[in-house]
C-alpha cells in the first residue's frame, strides 16, 4: 500500500489534469530537442517542486518530527519515524533532481540568452529554492556537477553545504539584477504567481533573506547587514502556493499529495495519524482558534508511545482504547512553496535581533494575521491585550522564541519541513526532558505545555537527541562512486546546525 501511494506521489503531476499535456513530467531528461520551449516545461516543474514539499516523505516525515502528529496505536505505518529509524527521504530527493530540478535546468538553458528573461528569472529562483531544500535537508550533496548525465558527468562529486550556500546566495544576487522590464510568462502556464513577474521578483527577494537567516547560528551570519537588507528589499507579501481550487478531490491523482494519502480508500490519517499532545495541547491550552481547524477530537497522545496499555490520564481507559484527535486535511488546501507568514516572522526576527521591540512587534503580528487568514479566522484576540500570543517585548532570545512557535503554529498543514529545519536552526520549540514511560500519570498532569517530548519509543536510539537529518538517499549512495559514507543515524546534524540543545 505504501509503495502504490509514493508512485502516486511522484507522478501527481501527470494526471493532475488529463487533459494538459504540458503536465507530463514523465519525459526522458536527456532529451532536450523532444520538448517543445520552457512554456511547456514550466507548470510541470513548479508542481514537480511544490507536491515533494507536502508530499511522502516531507509531509509525513516533517510533520511527526515537529510533532504535530503521532502514530496511531491500532496501525504501524509511521512507527518507524516515530521511533527514530533510519529514514532517506529518497523518494522526494529523487523526484525533485530527476523531475523538477531536470526541467528546471532545461528552461535555464533554453532562455539563458533570450530577450524575454521571465522564465529564465522563474526557473533559476525555483532551483535555487529547490538546491536550498536539499542541502538543509540532507546536508553535504552534489551540486555543481548533478544533473549534467548530458555533459557525461555520471557520478558527481559530492560538495560541503557551506560552498553549495555561498553559490546558493552568489545565485540569487546575480538573479535580483536581472531586468524584469518588457518580459513576460503565461497566466495559464505559471500555477504559482499567474504570470506577474513583480510577485516573482519579490519572492527571489524574499528567497534571499530565506538562505541568509538560516546562517543565523554560524559565523558567517551578519545580522546588519541583513537588516540593511530587508530595509531596501522588495519582499514577498503574498505566499507563493498552487491554489487549492485546482485540485478535483473525487479523482485520484488530481488531489493535494497529503489527501491522496486519506482519499480513495488510503485512510492514512484516519488509521494511522492522530494528534500529538505536544502540538495539541498548546493550541488547546491557549484556546487557539486554529485548532479546530487542524484536528477533529479533544484527546492527543504522548509522541512515539503507540504500545502503551496503561492508563495516562487515569479516565479509565487504558491509552490505546482512548479516541485520539485526527488530522483535518481539507480538499481544498492550498500547497505552499513560500508562505507571507514565513517571511513576516523572518523580518520580526531580524528586527529582534537588532533591538527594534516596535517593528519585531509590527511583523510578528503580520505573520500571525497572515496564518489565521490563511485559514479563514479574522478573529485576532490572540495577539490582542490579554492573548496567549501577544507580542512581549524582551530578550533578543525570548523574542526569537515568541516569533519561532508562531511559525510552528502557522505552519501545520503547509510548510512541515519549513518547520523542521528552523526548529533545527533555533531549537525551538525546546526539548524537555521528561521521560513520559517512567510515570505515565505524572507525565499526563505535568506535560510541558510548549515543548517538545523525545519519543518514548525512540529515546535510546538516538541518546535522548532528536532527529536532525535523514540519511543520505539510497538512490546517491549506491549509484553514485563519489558517494560518502552512509550517516550513522538521522541524529547527524548539516552545518549550518550550531545552535546548543537538543
Amino acid at each position: 500500500m505504501k509503495n502504490n501511494f509514493l508512485i502516486i506521489a511522484i507522478l501527481f503531476t501527470i494526471s493532475l489534469a488529463s487533459c494538459k499535456d504540458w503536465l507530463d513530467i514523465n519525459h526522458d531528461p536527456d532529451a532536450l530537442e523532444q520538448v517543445p520551449d520552457a512554456n511547456a516545461l514550466l507548470p510541470a516543474a513548479e508542481m514537480g517542486i511544490a507536491n515533494n514539499l507536502m508530499g511522502w516523505d516531507f509531509g509525513f516525515g516533517g510533520g511527526f518530527w515537529v510533532e504535530y502528529w503521532t502514530q496511531s496505536y491500532s496501525a504501524s505505518q509511521f512507527k518507524t519515524l516515530c521511533e527514530y529509524l533510519p529514514q532517506d527521504f529518497n523518494i522526494t530527493y529523487l523526484s525533485l533532481t530527476s523531475e523538477g530540478l531536470t526541467d528546471l535546468r532545461r528552461i535555464i538553458k533554453m532562455t539563458a540568452n533570450d530577450e524575454n528573461k521571465g522564465y529564465y528569472f522563474v526557473a533559476e529562483a525555483l532551483s535555487i529554492f529547490a538546491w536550498q531544500i536539499i542541502t538543509d535537508v540532507w546536508g553535504d550533496m552534489p551540486y555543481s556537477e548533478a544533473l549534467r548525465g548530458d555533459e557525461g558527468i555520471y557520478n558527481p562529486v559530492q560538495e560541503k553545504g557551506k560552498d553549495i550556500y555561498a553559490d546558493l546566495l552568489k545565485r540569487i544576487d546575480d538573479l535580483l539584477t536581472v531586468d524584469l522590464d518588457n518580459s513576460t510568462i503565461s497566466e495559464t502556464q505559471d500555477l504559482i504567481y499567474h504570470g506577474d513577474l513583480d510577485k516573482w521578483y519579490q519572492f527571489a527577494s524574499a528567497l534571499k533573506l530565506k538562505l541568509m537567516l538560516r546562517l543565523s547560528e554560524t559565523p558567517d551570519y551578519n545580522n546588519a547587514t541583513v537588516l540593511t537588507y530587508i530595509q531596501s528589499a522588495d519582499l514577498l507579501t503574498s505566499s507563493a502556493k498552487i491554489s487549492g481550487s485546482l485540485w478535483d478531490d473525487a479523482m485520484e491523482g488530481k488531489r493535494h499529495p497529503m489527501r491522496e494519502f486519506q482519499a480513495g480508500g488510503a485512510n492514512y490519517f484516519s488509521q494511522n495519524v492522530i494528534a500529538c499532545k505536544s502540538f495539541f495541547d498548546y493550541l488547546r491550552v491557549n484556546s487557539d482558534p486554529r485548532q479546530s481547524k487542524l484536528f477533529s477530537g479533544s484527546k492527543a497522545a504522548f509522541f512515539g508511545d503507540f504500545d502503551s496499555k496503561e492508563d495516562a490520564d487515569g479516565n479509565g481507559t487504558a491509552d490505546d482504547k482512548e479516541s485520539y484527535a485526527t488530522a483535518i486535511i481539507p480538499a481544498n488546501l492550498d500547497l505552499i512553496l513560500m508562505s507571507d507568514w514565513e517571511v513576516a516572522f523572518y523580518v520580526a526576527e531580524v528586527y529582534a535581533r537588532a533591538g527594534n521591540h516596535t517593528q519585531a512587534k509590527a511583523y510578528y503580528d503580520a505573520g500571525v494575521k497572515a496564518s489565521l487568514n490563511q485559514h479563514g479566522i479574522d478573529d485576532y484576540s490572540i495577539i490582542e491585550p490579554g492573548g496567549y500570543a501577544q507580542w512581549t517585548d524582551g530578550t533578543i532570545e525570548n523574542e526569537i522564541k515568541a516569533i519561532v512557535m508562531q511559525k510552528w503554529v502557522a505552519n501545520c498543514n503547509y510548510q512541515h519541513l519549513e518547520s523542521f529545519l528552523e526548529r533545527n536552526r533555533t531549537k525551538y520549540p525546546s526539548v524537555n526532558e521528561i521521560n513520559i514511560a517512567a510515570d505515565r500519570r505524572t507525565a499526563w498532569t505535568s506535560f510541558p505545555v510548549g515543548s517538545l517530548t523525545v519519543s518514548v519509543k525512540g529515546r535510546q536510539l538516538l541518546q535522548g537527541n532528536l532527529p536532525a537529518s535523514p540519511l543520505y538517499p539510497e538512490y546517491y549512495i549506491f549509484r553514485n562512486s563519489n558517494a560518502p559514507s552512509q550517516k550513522p543515524d538521522v541524529g547527524q546534524k548539516v552545518w549550518w546546525n550550531l545552535k546548543t540543545g537538543k
